[in-house]
């Protein structure tokens, strides 16, 4: 049985400089999405590898795990090479510099990092790492 393809929907916001681009992808790895941004455009594809729902005797499907696909055109282009992509509890959040006026930025594929005990998306923290680096930081944030 071939699952349909999910068009993702998304959430994007933009500051002066940076353009994140939110989109929820939940039951995959992080290896199992592929983001590539070219200029103003960005595609976002992710597809669970190995064994399927459907190779089992499922009883009941209320979801799906993907197949995701989704392609947009940003307001501007963007810097690929200095764009954050990470994925914690099933969403993936994009932070794209806004390219410079005149620069044509090149094309790329950009690979995800995984980010443990987040709470979903965190527009404050967008595009930069929001883990605990010490053990003494992590208290002082359980602490908050």
């Amino acid at each position: 049985m071939e699952t349909a393809m999910q068009e993702i929907p998304l959430r994007i916001y933009q500051t002066s400089e940076l353009i994140m681009l939110v989109a929820p992808m939940p039951g995959l790895e992080p290896g199992d999405i592929s983001v590539d941004i070219a200029g103003d455009r960005v595609r976002i594809h992710g597809e669970e590898r190995g064994p399927r729902q459907h190779d089992r005797d499922l009883l009941l499907a209320e979801w799906t795990i993907g197949p995701y696909h989704r392609e947009v055109t940003l307001p501007q282009p963007v810097d690929a090479a200095l764009t954050n992509a990470t994925y914690g509890n099933g969403v993936v959040v994009l932070s794209m510099p806004k390219a410079a006026e005149g620069r044509a930025p090149a094309g790329e594929t950009i690979r995800l990092q995984v980010i443990e005990a987040t709470r979903g998306e965190r527009v404050g923290h967008t595009g930069h790492d929001i883990r605990p680096t010490t053990t003494a930081e992590h208290r002082q944030g359980m602490r908050r």
